[in-house]
């Protein structure tokens, strides 16, 4: 393909030896002179682990130009792609304004194409800013997209130092699209990559490189913080890491990451706190862990706020332990969320075939009493009933039991902790507690709108 790549730093650089030793024809444009003549005498702009060779290889076969016209460089290619800076002020809030000037400029040169033109943002933005450079293409081109022009998020995921190596073994390639024809066409430029290509709405893909980052950040944290409690404690710290890390079932696996309900059960908050009081016995300030059981109560107050907003209506909640298949209410986050909902006089009754509270022994009893001591009062075994009479349904379980009751049920809001409902339901954005969805309308409730 005929490319144009906007921005001749890091991005920009790797992006065009790359892609031009994959034989494409590409078109540097920037607005720093001594970048477009570094490029054209077949030189990187940056200093980066095989990119000078590629670079002065490409240049050599005629496959790499740069240039100060944007105009030109957008009429001869079919493809452009952002790469300038997005740098963030001191609030964490991105700079878009060199995005947003080439925007306008790709409108301009777009107003004298007569072909269809892809746009492909490659810099780190928040969520939305993808529409915004398409409004600001629309009206300086005066043409409309999806018509004329097309706008795909393509964020990358290089490291400085091993660039080269990571473009050409990515784990995968992420295409955020409105516009599956021009989604398929950028994905040919990384067919012969490995690693998956994967399609997705467009606020999803510009959101994934601050996850990753956040998540590395997190990573490093958490291994130093227990580093620090090892290293007061004269234990290897690498030793147990490295042994933490060859779990690939729970440790460094998908499990555990599905955004959803708060976790509860015997083991979880009882070695989080043990280990929060290590710590803090040994003097180790350990910050990221001390706010894991934070997050988790904010997770319980969302949910407990979401379905206060239903205060006046009957509640179902199917689901009460803190792991479907047991009776274990130990520190079941669904307990504390009845509890609050009775404190506020709300009308409740559950179904949990599981539980039976004259079966109930020892902590697990202590526990359920302590919190809703007329739990036997608020327990059913007739579900038909309950799903008949509840105005809202709170789903706590993934029993499949209640799949095909819950597809057949109508007029009701569902509520759902666990991400059952996009089974049932279907709907792609359904996203647990931050969602309701009320069945006979097929609209969303959010969580944001309920005030208490």
């Amino acid at each position: 393909m005929d490319i144009s790549i906007f921005g001749l730093g890091y991005v920009g650089c790797v992006s065009i030896g790359c892609l031009a030793q994959n034989g494409h024809n590409i078109i540097g444009v920037d607005v720093n002179q001594n970048k477009i003549d570094l490029i054209n005498s077949g030189k990187p702009t940056i200093i980066e682990a095989d990119i000078d060779t590629i670079i002065e290889k490409q240049h050599e076969l005629g496959r790499i130009s740069a240039t100060t016209d944007a105009k030109k460089a957008v009429i001869d290619s079919e493809v452009s792609i952002i790469a300038v800076g997005t740098p963030s002020s001191e609030k964490g809030h991105l700079n878009l304004q060199y995005i947003f000037a080439v925007a306008q400029n790709i409108g301009e040169a777009i107003r004298e194409k007569d072909t269809f033109h892809i746009i492909a943002l490659r810099s780190t933005v928040m969520p939305g800013t993808c529409d915004k450079i398409a409004d600001i293409i629309q009206k300086s081109s005066g043409k409309q997209r999806n018509k004329a022009f097309a706008v795909v998020d393509n964020p990358e995921f290089l490291r400085e130092g091993t660039a080269v190596r990571d473009y050409y073994n990515p784990p995968l390639t992420l295409i955020g699209s409105d516009n599956k024809e021009a989604a398929e066409k950028l994905s040919l430029l990384y067919k012969d990559l490995p690693g998956e290509i994967i399609i997705s709405d467009l606020k999803v893909a510009e959101i994934m490189k601050y996850v990753n980052n956040t998540y590395h950040a997190l990573k490093i944290s958490f291994a130093n913080e227990v580093g620090n409690i090892c290293s007061e404690l004269d234990i290897d710290s690498h030793e147990v890491m490295d042994i933490f890390c060859k779990d690939k079932q729970l440790n460094i696996s998908p499990y555990y990451f599905k955004p959803g309900f708060a976790y509860g059960g015997s083991c979880l908050p009882k070695d989080l706190k043990g280990l929060q009081t290590l710590a803090h016995d040994l003097y180790v300030e350990s910050p990221v862990i001390d706010s894991i059981d934070k997050t988790n109560e904010n997770q319980i107050a969302r949910a407990t706020k979401l379905i206060y907003k239903y205060w006046n209506k009957k509640l179902g909640f199917l689901g009460l332990s803190f792991k479907e298949g047991t009776d274990d209410l130990r520190n079941s986050p669904a307990v504390r969320v009845i509890e609050a909902l009775l404190g506020k006089g709300a009308d409740v009754t559950i179904y949990d075939k599981n539980v039976n509270t004259t079966l109930l022994t020892g902590t697990n009893k202590d526990y359920v009493d302590a919190r809703i001591p007329h739990l036997s009062k608020l327990l059913t075994s007739d579900l038909e009933q309950l799903l008949q009479d509840s105005d809202v349904l709170i789903v706590n379980t993934k029993e499949k039991e209640f799949i095909e009751k819950l597809e057949n049920i109508e007029g009701k809001i569902i509520i759902d902790f666990v991400r059952l409902g996009d089974q049932f339901l279907g709907k792609k954005n359904y996203t647990g507690i931050n969602w309701a969805i009320n069945l006979e309308t097929g609209k969303y409730i959010s969580a944001e709108d309920t005030v208490i």
